[in-house]
């Protein structure tokens, strides 16, 4: 497992519910460590993924009623985790040691989150969730090989989309940033009063200068709100870091408008966004997040960024940066 306090004893995406619903057994990777997560009779389970025998994967095991079966020799382990049945000595009361490693899970906004520590926070807001008048379409997971911290950075970062997302979220005629106000609060990052001119931010086909918040609620999940009178669109990021430089993107879409817009279709325009996004975080080198300030160049539109690496310093962060 990776030694870094901060993210052990945090939340973390590792699955859908679908996902779990379609397949009972599910292997994931968390922070260096092989999870096996399952459930039975409405409680979900997430386990060290290695039976307690001969350390085989229990995810490629079997949900037996309300057990899990191990496939190399039929070790059963009931939901606390304990080895109650051994078919090769089925009058033997399996030892009190024959216990896997039992972390904590829930289900929030239709994922399955892990921690393997002892959970610090609650699990960050999605103040759209509980809203009826705002669809909520969630994309990815998108893998990308680089640390979860230069993915959320570059998520805050709007000073790209003129060059990386050109003629979607911004113009290279119309690159200037505005100055905008970042701090850090008890919550988190917050910048306000961020704006970026767009072609067509609303699907009107007439471009016109936005403006966001952007928040930062825990090291690798953050939210942008495009501001606006009327129709109003949110992003929640939430990064699964499966290793180092190997990290899961989720995100949630949530908007009070274009309710007959498929669903496919907006997928597919996030889809687009992160498949540029990519190769771009993933070029980025050193590859992991450099918290001292001096060691890259900064100006007042990096602002978000700036605050982000300050914070994360604070939280003593050690995972995905230099």
């Amino acid at each position: 497992m990776i030694n870094d306090p901060v993210l052990i004893n945090d939340w973390h995406p590792v699955a859908t519910m679908k996902q779990l619903t379609e397949k009972p057994v599910l292997g994931v990777r968390l922070l260096g460590e092989d999870i096996v997560v399952w459930q039975a009779d409405g409680q979900l389970m997430a386990w060290q993924d290695l039976c307690v025998h001969r350390g085989t994967k229990l995810s490629l095991g079997k949900v037996q009623g309300e057990t899990l079966a191990c496939p190399y020799h039929g070790w059963t382990y009931n939901q606390e985790g304990r080895c109650v049945h051994i078919p090769a000595h089925p009058g033997q009361t399996p030892p009190t040691k024959a216990q896997v490693k039992p972390y904590k899970a829930q289900e929030c906004y239709g994922l399955v989150w892990v921690s393997l520590g002892e959970p610090t926070q609650d699990l960050p807001p999605f103040p759209e969730w509980d809203n009826a008048s705002y669809r909520k379409i969630l994309c990815g997971p998108y893998r990308i090989q680089a640390n979860g911290p230069r993915a959320v950075e570059n998520f805050l970062d709007v000073g790209h989309f003129p060059f990386v997302h050109e003629g979607i979220l911004g113009d290279q005629a119309y690159p200037e940033i505005e100055d905008y106000t970042a701090e850090i609060t008890p919550e988190g990052v917050l910048a306000q009063g961020v704006r970026v001119y767009q072609p067509d931010p609303y699907g009107t086909g007439i471009g016109d200068t936005v403006a966001y918040t952007y928040r930062t609620y825990r090291p690798l999940t953050a939210y942008l709100r495009k501001e606006s009178q009327g129709p109003s669109f949110s992003i929640l990021l939430t990064i699964t870091p499966h290793e180092a430089v190997d990290s899961s993107m989720w995100m949630w879409m949530a908007m009070n408008y274009g309710h007959e817009i498929p669903e496919q279709e907006l997928v597919a325009w996030q889809d687009s966004i992160a498949l540029q996004d990519i190769p771009i975080v993933q070029s980025q080198r050193p590859e992991l997040l450099p918290l001292d300030l001096q060691a890259e160049l900064h100006l007042r539109s990096d602002r978000t960024a700036i605050a982000y690496r300050k914070w994360l310093n604070e939280l003593g962060l050690t995972f995905g940066t230099a």
